[in-house]
């Protein structure tokens, strides 16, 4: 029952008021089908989707049938598990709060306790949150860095990290024997008009807003992280910073850290306030040069050295620095993760507090560079599948066996994590710890550029690219499948000049080399194809967990940047070609 059958269904059951949006397409076959022919997946990651009515949408309908699936997984784990309750938080998109507080309601009615923050908060506070109540599981509104029309629904495990692949499953049955759309019940508990400032206030017996509390350990557990307040108390107040949340969660948050801290920041002041339709922006991304380019305005206005910018759930942080021309570069996610990592380990050797078993997590379409920047400090890397919750996974392991010492995970797409407060990328820390740098550097004469050249003169000149082949509409998700599949049947041994020393299928789970002998891979299933070149050099083919989009990685190195640059170009050709 789907496509005009399904509009028909909704069109009945829907309050009046809301028609007019159906109304709109009534005529329209292709948009009913684009709307009604399919739910809205629910994956790992959660789901994520444009704003507005029809399964294949987010709206009050989908959320709450989503949250009725989580809410009868938590019912099964039984009545301590619905007493432990969850976080709920939510980002400054379209119907992010409303969707909240459906959530709140459908497990209020199941007799599952929850904690709704009073305002939005970003992701690595709602990761923090989960831990710090003990709560069962956590839901963030949220479509991250994704276009103005977009909403989402993150889901949290107990430990803080996103919910598990193996729990994810149970969920995803529970919530598809969930026919009847209109059939999930909602607490009819009454909201106040605005629940901002309330702090450990019971709206029920079941639904608490949280606030102050909460957010004040969350900052002083992050502020035990600081490792140069020495430099900081010198130069904090005389650098130039510019920072902007574009309109997102990580204002409050970022400007309150770096204000203890004593730094001073300027902020872009138009992207300061919340803002559902990013109005100053094409997109949220910080990974796109448009998302800064303001925060690049002020920082040339003022002087400043330093640009950074959080997306709108403050977990991605984008870095924009001044080069030895004096003007502004955009970093990418693996630059921004390797000055990162080097200042983190460069601190804790100088202070010896360097751990012997000390281990850095990153997935495997993440930067070499990182391996090579460990291995001069005597500290092991582990590869993980990409998706933050198994950098998450690795500090949980470790907690119970003690085999390692985590001290920085971070990914390629801009997402970092030092301390073990969240499970989570947090851009609130990589914030903090970013413009402590800038003060450690300026301490030695040095800026964040020249920082950058001295490590690619000492360990290769690193290029990343990576692009993304996007697939629309109902047929999306099969059509990438196909891409893959096509992939997934050929032999590659060479990409263009380059011998492919050995594949990797993670979804075959086997490592074929040219000889032909075959291994196992020792990390779980997931579709992904990898080509490892000479010295960790590598092309990477997946498709993304949140989009029907499939993303293409190169990573080499060579003794200049610009040979570097042209062996990427001719890579990223190859693949293309294959594809």
């Amino acid at each position: 029952m789907l496509g005009k059958e399904m509009f028909d269904i909704w069109y009945q059951k829907i309050p009046a008021h809301l028609r007019k949006e159906l109304d709109a397409i009534k005529d329209n076959e292709n948009e009913i089908k684009e709307r009604f022919s399919v739910p809205l997946a629910f994956g790992t990651a959660g789901m994520r989707g444009e704003v507005g009515l029809g399964t294949f949408r987010m709206n009050d309908y989908t959320v709450a049938r989503a949250t009725k699936g989580l809410a009868m997984f938590i019912a099964s784990l039984g009545a301590e598990a619905m007493e432990r309750g969850v976080v709920i938080s939510y980002d400054t998109r379209r119907c992010s709060l409303e969707f909240a507080i459906i959530v709140a309601k459908v497990l209020s009615y199941a007799k599952i306790k929850s904690f709704i923050f009073d305002t939005v908060h970003p992701v690595p506070m709602c990761s923090f949150a989960v831990r710090h109540l003990n709560a069962i599981a956590g839901v963030m509104i949220t479509a991250s860095h994704n276009p103005k029309e977009y909403n989402g629904y993150k889901v949290y495990g107990q430990d803080g990290a996103q919910m598990s692949p193996e729990d994810t499953q149970i969920v995803v049955k529970y919530i598809d024997s969930l026919t009847d759309y209109f059939a999930v019940e909602l607490d009819g508990v009454q909201f106040p008009d605005s629940i901002k400032r309330l702090d450990n206030v019971k709206l029920n017996d079941y639904i608490t807003v949280i606030g102050k509390t909460v957010d004040e350990a969350y900052y002083a557990e992050i502020a035990k992280l600081s490792l140069s307040p020495k430099e900081v108390s010198e130069y904090g107040k005389t650098i130039k910073l510019v920072y902007t949340p574009i309109h997102g969660t990580g204002y409050v948050p970022v400007t309150t850290m770096l204000s203890r801290m004593g730094i001073s920041v300027d902020c872009v002041a138009e992207q300061i306030e919340p803002d559902t339709e990013f109005s100053t922006v094409p997109a949220p991304n910080p990974e796109n040069p448009s998302a800064l380019k303001m925060g690049i305005e002020l920082g040339d206005k003022i002087g400043a050295d330093v640009v950074i910018g959080t997306d709108p759930d403050c977990d991605r942080m984008g870095l924009a620095i001044r080069d030895n021309k004096g003007q502004f570069r955009l970093l990418n996610g693996n630059q921004i993760g390797a000055l990162l990592l080097d200042y983190i380990l460069t601190r804790l050797k100088e202070e010896n507090n360097l751990p012997k078993n000390g281990a850095v997590v990153k997935t495997i379409v993440t930067t070499t560079l990182a391996d090579r920047i460990a291995k001069n400090f005597g500290i092991t890397v582990i590869d993980v599948l990409t998706g933050f919750k198994f950098i998450g996974e690795k500090i949980k392991e470790w907690e119970k066996t003690n085999e390692y010492s985590f001290i920085f995970g971070y990914e390629e797409s801009y997402g970092y994590l030092r301390g073990t407060h969240a499970r989570d990328k947090d851009a609130v820390v990589a914030a903090m710890l970013t413009a402590e740098m800038v003060c450690y550097y300026e301490s030695k004469g040095v800026g964040l550029y020249q920082r950058l050249m001295e490590i690619f003169e000492r360990y290769g000149y690193y290029c990343e690219e990576v692009i993304s082949i996007d697939y629309k509409g109902v047929g999306a998700m099969a059509e990438m499948a196909s891409a893959m599949a096509k992939v997934r049947s050929k032999t590659i041994t060479k990409l263009a000049e380059y011998e492919v020393e050995f594949t990797a299928d993670y979804l075959a789970k086997k490592v074929t080399y040219p000889d032909g002998r075959i291994e196992a891979t020792t990390l779980p299933q997931t579709n992904a194809i990898k080509y490892f070149l000479k010295d960790g050099q590598f092309v990477c083919v997946r498709p993304s967990g949140t989009e029907p989009k499939l993303k293409v990685y190169v990573l080499c190195y060579d003794s200049d940047m610009e040979k570097s640059k042209q062996k990427a170009k001719v890579l990223l050709e190859a693949i293309k070609n294959e594809l």
